[in-house]
């Protein structure tokens, strides 16, 4: 409370880049919609990366910290009428905090901690959202609940094809926990996607305590390593790094204490792959045509797939092709790549 109440005045007081670090260029679509959302909601927003995976036409999307709803009111037009989002946020009683989480007390000063409550600011804006795209119903809703514990919040299983989160997994104590419920209420060939603060090596007891870097978003970042190990132990495919940007600090005292520790930004996508789609290795064939990617797609960070052009995959990408939303976006064939050979995660 300290530290958010009295420390920080404006954008200029944060000691990191982790909570304004850029992603990679936005596709037109993306950059219209966004255009097209209240700029109240935007003001109100901070996060590491805009967090739009593509082929999203009629899709069910969970928000896990979802504040004053930026993303949320973003894929509300790339799902269309047809698709639903749900964000779900912290409860009323707190504000958000300069990274999608309703973690801060009201008492927070302007410019940069507004004092209004996000979920409200977000609930508020539906009717104008719903007007501004010309939808007859609405197809988002906001609601108040902890990640860790969706089905609290009546979430149920199955009942999602993606979830998202930017930026806030590194707030929450139990990692486990938030990958977990979001396995259970992905559907089979569900993905998340998602963008969050990761370390080079666990953190020591010193900085993950230390408050200033807690409220950085630095001590609660994960080691990248335990993210795999997690994602395993949940169900999850290996994680596919999508983009990844450093963090900088700005302060002499806190390089100090984290000493030879660094950070990264980074978006990872998790395939919930059924048993029944893993086989071998195969060759695919980009049918092109998915909105803002309509010649190639940039599936990830060692993986980009053009139209027409046959690409060997190893037996994991070729399981998350054949049971994900992108099945019908490719020409699958068994057969091709060395299944040792990984093409696509990494």
């Amino acid at each position: 409370q300290d530290y958010y109440g009295k420390e920080l005045q404006k954008l200029e007081d944060l000691k990191t880049n982790a909570c304004v670090a850029s992603a990679r260029p936005l596709p037109k679509a993306v950059r219209d919609a966004l255009e097209r959302v209240h700029e109240e909601v935007v003001a109100r927003y901070y996060g590491c990366g805009l967090v739009i995976p593509e082929c999203l036409t009629s899709r069910r999307i969970l928000d896990l910290g979802s504040g004053s709803g930026r993303d949320c009111y973003l894929l509300s037009q790339l799902v269309g009428e047809q698709g639903h989002v749900t964000g779900i946020d912290m409860t009323e009683g707190q504000v958000w905090c300069g990274d999608g989480a309703s973690l801060c007390p009201s008492s927070i000063p302007p410019p940069l901690f507004p004092s209004s409550y996000q979920v409200e600011v977000a609930k508020k804006h539906i009717p104008y959202h719903m007007d501004k795209f010309g939808y007859q119903k609405p197809n988002v809703e906001f609601l108040q609940g902890y990640m860790e514990k969706l089905g609290d919040a009546g979430l149920a299983d199955e009942s999602y094809d993606i979830v998202i989160s930017n930026c806030v997994i590194n707030l929450a104590p139990d990692k486990r926990a938030v990958l977990r419920e979001a396995y259970r209420v992905l559907k089979p060939g569900g993905e998340m996607y998602f963008s969050d603060i990761y370390a080079s090596q666990r953190l020591s007891e010193a900085v993950r305590k230390h408050r200033v870097l807690w409220g950085e978003c630095l001590a609660g970042a994960l080691y990248w390593k335990d993210l795999y190990s997690i994602a395993e132990e949940v169900g999850f495919s290996p994680p596919c790094l999508v983009t990844a940007s450093p963090i900088t600090i700005s302060n002499k005292e806190l390089e100090g204490i984290i000493g030879d520790c660094h950070f990264v930004s980074a978006t990872f996508r998790l395939f919930k792959v059924p048993g029944s789609s893993r086989a071998g290795p195969g060759q695919v064939i980009y049918n092109g045509g998915i909105m803002g990617h309509e010649r190639e797609l940039v599936f990830d960070a060692n993986l980009t797939f053009k139209e027409g052009e046959v690409v060997d995959v190893d037996a994991e990408m070729a399981a998350i092709l054949q049971s994900s939303r992108f099945a019908e976006e490719f020409l699958i064939r068994d057969g091709g790549a060395d299944a040792a050979t990984p093409q696509g995660c990494c």
